[in-house]
């Protein structure tokens, strides 16, 4: 975004229109979109006095800037247009509606649309994961969710509310520690709309670390608040593996289930694995990948030094490759992350450099896995759509939550929720 005195010209929705806004409102085109995408139902009223504001602004702009007369009502249809014809728009005949908070790149709102869900809110404060999130579902997330000013946009009347916030320790005043314990933590702003908004339910995922993480003693407290000071029924949390639920990647993360204590809820049952098992092969990328995924002699053999040294110490780190037959390690940003998930392709026939490398392509066929590599780890179909450079990729890739994971166990909340109706 190129900025100036404070005022910045930026495409809207990358071709058509452009909107004008301030450097500090960064909202404009979330109010827009979450607009836009809930015009056929009553959800827009909430958005709609400022939404009215910021359409007129870009209708006005297209005008000046293209010496144009063009009807409002011809632009917004045009808008409108632009935001739903996404590879994955919202299920025309929903049948609940949700909020996805530190939403990514949007691996609870793919879940909960298979399910026949309406998201009527998001929020997401990394600008390249908007970018994603943007692309694949015609919204831009709201920002920082810590700010009234954000929190203000979630509307009322949604029946439940995901987050993967993260893994925050908490200052505990009290012997079992509380609500207001938990300030200055994201989960407390999590809380917050909890107790505001009181969803018929709410799925949480984090870490599995989060079971230990400060002896046991955040968990605890995340349990206390949700059970004792908000008023759910909250299940024993459960730790669930990716690879038992249709993707071959390891990767166990921590769900939290919970139901407003009204709707009579007492018993919850997480989902069974299911019997097929994946490899990497059913991953694998079909064709020749370019070569900057391989890696370069020297950076192989600094990797291989690397394991060696820790092996002496009797430590297990290092690079690990990666067999058709096996299931990848879990995918995760920084470290060894990439490292720790090489492959071996020897379908390259082409071992001229393409990028800056000391020394050559190696010949083994070692190499990365790609970006869409990750994202099939994930569970997100081949349509979904990457729009920033491979570094911002694997890092919201490794973010993600995995999808059929989220919605093998969202499929069983919203069965009881719907059996409450």
């Amino acid at each position: 975004m190129k900025m100036k005195e404070q005022i910045s010209i930026e495409e809207f929705d990358g071709k058509k229109f452009k909107i004008r806004t301030l450097e500090e409102d960064d909202n404009k085109k979330a109010v827009v979109t979450h607009y836009l995408h809930n015009y056929h139902n009553g959800v827009k009223k909430h958005y709609e006095k400022e939404a009215k504001i910021y359409l007129n602004e870009i209708v006005e702009y297209k005008n000046q800037e293209e010496n144009l007369n063009i009807v409002s009502d011809i632009a917004l249809q045009q808008l409108l247009f632009e935001v739903e014809n996404v590879p994955f728009p919202t299920p025309k005949n929903y049948t609940f509606k949700f909020i996805d908070l530190f939403a990514g790149i949007g691996g609870f709102r793919m879940a909960m649309q298979n399910l026949g869900g309406k998201c009527v809110f998001t929020s997401e404060w990394d600008e390249n994961a908007k970018k994603t999130y943007r692309a694949n579902f015609g919204e831009t997330p709201f920002g920082d969710i810590t700010k009234e000013r954000t929190k203000k946009y979630i509307p009322d009347d949604f029946d439940l509310l995901c987050a993967g916030f993260p893994c925050q320790a908490f200052s505990i005043a009290g012997k079992r520690g509380g609500f207001e314990d938990t300030r200055g933590t994201l989960f407390f702003d999590v809380a917050e709309i909890i107790k505001t908004k009181k969803p018929k339910a709410i799925f949480l995922e984090n870490v599995k670390g989060l079971r230990s993480h400060d002896k046991g003693k955040t968990l605890e407290t995340i349990l206390n608040v949700l059970r004792n000071d908000l008023g759910y029924f909250v299940p024993e949390p459960q730790i669930i593996n990716a690879k038992e639920f249709g993707v071959p990647q390891n990767r166990e993360r921590i769900y939290i289930v919970g139901f407003r204590e009204d709707l009579g809820i007492n018993s919850f049952e997480y989902p069974e694995p299911f019997e097929e098992k994946v490899f990497f092969k059913n991953v694998k990328e079909k064709k020749v990948v370019p070569t900057k995924y391989y890696l370069s002699t020297q950076y192989l053999q600094t990797l291989i030094n690397h394991k060696a040294r820790h092996a002496d110490k009797g430590n297990g780190f290092g690079f690990a490759i990666i067999k058709d037959d096996e299931i990848s390690n879990s995918i995760l940003v920084g470290g060894m992350g990439r490292e720790r998930n090489l492959v071996i392709d020897k379908r390259i026939t082409d071992f001229t450099p393409t990028t800056h490398i000391k020394g050559e392509v190696n010949r083994e066929g070692i190499r990365k896995m790609t970006p869409r590599e990750w994202a099939r780890l994930q569970g997100f179909p081949d349509n979904f759509i990457i729009p920033v450079a491979d570094a911002s990729a694997y890092k919201q890739f490794g973010n993600s939550v995995a999808v059929p994971a989220i919605q093998a166990t969202a499929e069983k909340i919203i069965d009881l929720i719907k059996s409450k109706l």
